[in-house]
């Protein structure tokens, strides 16, 4: 009787485990439809008016789960520091971001985005208090020596100034994830942190895109709602994925958002990357995942 209902258990642990892979995969792509988007409307609508309306759509978008929650009482919290940090750090890595794809070829935008693991292990030093040993900061070099081949400086191959930009969101980024770690581990709710940044990001994107506010014709207006909507079901998705399995099995499959803007930047506009650029992606992606399996290796110790 045991046999079987191991097998049943292991069955199931497995469909989990592929619906997760296949959630990630979904999100990537998604988010890469999300970057082609906003790379095609940049030029006529400015980008912090784009990220006004991805953050006012995903808001819109999350209005009914804080019903199903309990309405604005979930919002108490009595974090109100990390989430200032949280909402200032995702906002700024969501606009470079974002001013990434307006100047950038999409997959260059996407690695450059690899480096926040590479942050993320720097920065939780100061900020966690956690101890990186010599294998850590060696992929730590090892990626940021990756990011090197991508720039190719002196080369004049990339416009390093909106590289360099792309890069200090990633600094966003990794600011934002150390912000949600401590808040989760303080307690905080999954609900209550992503409501507050999408409440903190229109609010602070609404302020800002009064200064720049181009009124869009019915064509951008729809690209703008399909930016905020794609973005989301990005979002959704990939919380489901990292809902159903682990994060060791998971988290290795966002790289693949690298082939599908490749493949989008090089079908709509015909952009190719340069084979050092490949290897720069491949020194990236690798030194994240040593990372990550480190990162693992270490809870479980703990």
């Amino acid at each position: 009787m045991t046999q079987p209902e191991d097998e049943s258990e292991d069955a199931a642990l497995r469909r989990r485990r592929a619906r997760a892979i296949a959630s990630v995969i979904a999100a990537a792509a998604a988010f890469a439809v999300a970057a082609g988007l906003v790379k095609w409307i940049a030029p006529a609508i400015p980008t912090m008016q784009i990220v006004f309306f991805r953050s006012v759509v995903s808001l819109l978008a999350l209005t009914p789960m804080i019903r199903r929650e309990g309405g604005l009482k979930v919002l108490a919290t009595r974090r109100p520091g990390w989430h200032l940090l949280r909402t200032l750090a995702g906002f700024g890595g969501m606009f470079t971001a974002f001013y990434g794809y307006a100047r950038l070829p999409l997959a260059e935008v996407t690695a450059l985005g690899f480096t926040m693991p590479l942050f993320l292990t720097a920065l939780s030093i100061p900020l966690l208090g956690e101890k990186v040993g010599i294998r850590r900061w060696s992929a730590v070099i090892i990626g940021f020596l990756g990011v090197l081949l991508i720039l190719r400086p002196g080369a004049g191959a990339v416009p390093l100034g909106a590289a360099m930009i792309v890069v200090s969101g990633a600094v966003c980024w990794a600011i934002a994830m150390i912000a949600i770690r401590r808040m989760g581990e303080m307690g905080e709710s999954s609900v209550v942190i992503v409501a507050w940044f999408s409440i903190g990001g229109t609010l602070l994107a609404g302020t800002l895109t009064a200064l720049v506010w181009v009124t869009p014709d019915p064509m951008q207006l729809a690209v703008l709602v399909g930016i905020g909507l794609v973005s989301t079901l990005a979002q959704l998705l990939m919380t489901e994925a990292y809902r159903r399995g682990e994060a060791s099995i998971v988290a290795p499959f966002e790289y693949t958002g690298i082939v599908w803007t490749t493949l989008i930047g090089l079908v709509v506009w015909g952009e190719r990357p340069a084979p050092t650029m490949l290897t720069g992606v491949a020194m990236l992606v690798a030194s994240g995942l040593y990372i990550l399996h480190r990162e693992v290796a270490r809870r479980r110790r703990g």
